[in-house]
């Protein structure tokens, strides 16, 4: 028996499922979890380095930040969600406290 399923409508039906679910967590946070929201965020810098003859090595010389620490685009939760927009995590954050 072979299966003539669209390999594409499998995976829309799939993504379909997981949005939802996510939607759902979002907005149904568990009671009884901690709810913490952070992120991850890189701050860039320009490394010099010097040449060390001695040696034949490359030395880190200095840094310089070249980019402040911004927000990150997405966010998770302590209690598992993740990939929230900042908006999203609010709402998640604000109906675990409501609770």
């Amino acid at each position: 028996m072979t299966d003539d399923r669209d390999p594409e409508d499998t995976l829309r039906e799939w993504k379909d499922a997981m949005q939802g679910e996510h939607a759902d967590a979002i907005a149904n946070p568990d009671p009884d979890a901690d709810h913490r929201i952070e992120g991850v965020t890189q701050v860039s810098y320009r490394v010099y380095f010097a040449y060390d003859e001695g040696a034949g090595t490359l030395e880190r010389d200095r840094t310089e930040q070249v980019d402040d620490l911004s927000d990150p685009e997405l966010r998770a939760c302590s209690c598992g969600v993740r990939g929230m927009t900042p908006e999203e995590a609010l709402e998640h954050v604000r109906t675990a406290r409501e609770d």
